[in-house]
């Protein structure tokens, strides 16, 4: 059986997880606590030198690294994800956006926030992650404002990967009222079954 290393915690570990579901793949899940230190051990470090969550091992011992390679890995040969052509590079489009626009500022905000409770710590520098991660957001509700998902292909990897996430952005102090295409947006994400939110992770 393959293997996900992750933390519950995390939307990038949430990811693996929800495409291994939705494409019906058993696993088994491997609990690493990244804030004590448990990413740096040398017996991670051999998985994965980058020394982050998630990572998973094929059931031939092969090792992933990075949640949306994953989420593309796992959604071969699925309807979330087109074949190659015009599709697929829609696809990826947003999935280089999440990981470069989105991610370091929406993600590292609620990370401050909620989960490390350090807004006190970063009060400095969170300002510049809420006007970045706004900036982000505000790309995504053009976007949805005139389509239903993100690329023309119905629910894919695309809309997972930014889900993960703005579901939980709100943690971060992001206030989503301002966007009502997106929340329209998250509801048919999460109405598709099998979707599960992050605080349902492994429980």
């Amino acid at each position: 059986m393959l293997t996900v290393y992750g933390s519950s915690s995390s939307g990038n570990c949430w990811k693996p997880a929800q495409i291994l579901e939705l494409a019906g793949r058993d696993y088994r899940w491997v609990e690493i606590d990244s804030m004590a230190g448990a990413t740096r051990t040398p017996e991670f470090l051999a998985l994965n030198p980058n020394g982050k969550v998630p990572v998973v091992v094929l059931e031939d011992g092969a090792v992933l690294t990075e949640s949306n390679a994953i989420l593309a890995h796992f959604a071969e040969g699925t309807d979330y994800l087109p074949p190659p052509g015009l599709a697929r590079t829609r696809v990826l489009e947003w999935l280089f956006f999440e990981q470069y626009s989105h991610e370091p500022y929406v993600a590292v905000a609620r990370s401050w926030i909620a989960v490390q409770k350090a807004k006190a710590r970063y009060a400095d520098r969170l300002p510049e992650l809420w006007e970045r991660g706004h900036k982000a957001l505000a790309v995504m509700e053009r976007r949805l404002a005139a389509a239903p998902f993100l690329t023309d292909s119905g629910l894919t990897i695309a809309d997972l990967a930014l889900f993960a996430y703005t579901h939980v952005a709100e943690e971060g102090e992001f206030d989503l009222s301002p966007y009502p295409a997106i929340r329209a947006w998250l509801d048919r994400v999460a109405a598709h079954p099998g979707v599960r939110r992050l605080d349902r992770l492994r429980r």
